[in-house]
């Protein structure tokens, strides 16, 4: 029988989750499966991958065939890592304790890679976020400035229109007094 390792597809509309399985190669995408070997979820930044190793390289030695996305799934994971050190162990080229010492070595270089990238992404979002903050707080004092001139013309417009209204009320009285001297 023919074996395929696929996706078996979940989740709502415009929302997939994805189950890796291993499938006939005549079952339906989302039908009968021989053995669930994983999750995908692409949804997530990084896509998120929960995969039983061990299951997914017995598969692949015993000569089931991924999709292709599911062969870029497994190779990021280092399924195929580890099947080309086995056959190096089968051929004699090394011992297994080496080839399991390579596969470490690799997946520690991959590991690192990966934390230097989140950390690069982490520290891009740290300074678009503070530059996002300093044009806010920019914004934020002219339109505190504009605020503060409008205010000061509004003041400075009602104490004019105080000022002529006081100098008429206190004219009159000035006048009077001069007046009585005047008549005096």
């Amino acid at each position: 029988m023919a074996t395929k390792i696929r996706l078996q597809r979940h989740g709502r509309k415009s929302y997939a989750f994805y189950s890796i399985v291993i499938a006939d190669v005549r079952a339906p995408r989302d039908g009968k499966f021989i053995e669930k070997i994983g999750t995908y979820n692409p949804n997530t930044n990084p896509a998120t991958v929960d995969l039983k190793f061990d299951r997914a390289l017995d598969w692949v030695m015993k000569g089931a065939q991924p999709t292709d996305t599911v062969r870029n799934i497994l190779s990021r994971e280092g399924v195929y890592m580890k099947k080309h050190l086995m056959g190096g162990v089968a051929k004699g080229a090394f011992g297994e304790a080496e080839a399991d010492a390579k596969f470490e070595a690799w997946k520690n270089n991959k590991q690192s890679g990966l934390a230097a990238l989140k950390a690069k992404d982490e520290e891009a979002k740290k300074a678009e976020a503070k530059a996002r903050l300093e044009a806010e707080k920019k914004v934020n004092a002219e339109k505190a400035k504009a605020l503060a001139e409008k205010k000061a013309a509004e003041e400075a417009e009602k104490a004019a229109a105080e000022a002529p209204a006081e100098e008429a009320t206190e004219a009159p009285a000035e006048e009077a007094p001069a007046a009585e001297a005047a008549a005096e």
